[in-house]
């Protein structure tokens, strides 16, 4: 038994694929492999909104599961006029997870070319 109550991944992702980050339903099948992949319980379907203005718009991803959350926001225009766009995931969860699977799979569905990657255990 773990010492921690939770572990959180952080992902900042740069050079993703725009018709990916721009496509609700890549988004959400994203997210159900994901959820799979590294062993989690989802609670519910996984929420898909598009909101914000100007270069703060984009597709926010909500997905529950069972041992906490997992979101991500994609920011369709992130102002270097490469095509290409950005997002900033999270995961948190009381449960352990492979955090090279997660980076893995946002690779594949998002094609970011660069990422920052933080991970931290949580303890009150």
């Amino acid at each position: 038994m773990s010492d921690y109550w939770g572990y959180h991944l952080s992902l900042d992702a740069a050079g993703c694929d725009l018709e990916s980050i721009s496509n609700p339903d890549t988004i959400t099948a994203f997210t159900k492999d994901l959820v799979k992949r590294i062993d989690m319980v989802a609670y519910g379907e996984p929420q898909v909104v598009h909101f914000g203005s100007g270069n703060k718009a984009g597709y926010t991803l909500i997905q529950l599961i069972e041992t906490s959350n997992i979101c991500c926001h994609f920011v369709e225009d992130d102002g270097t006029d490469s095509g290409k766009g950005s997002a900033y995931f999270d995961l948190f969860s009381c449960k352990t997870f492979d955090n090279d699977e997660v980076i893995k799979c946002f690779r594949e569905y998002f094609g970011n070319t660069s990422e920052r990657v933080h991970y931290f255990t949580r303890q009150a």
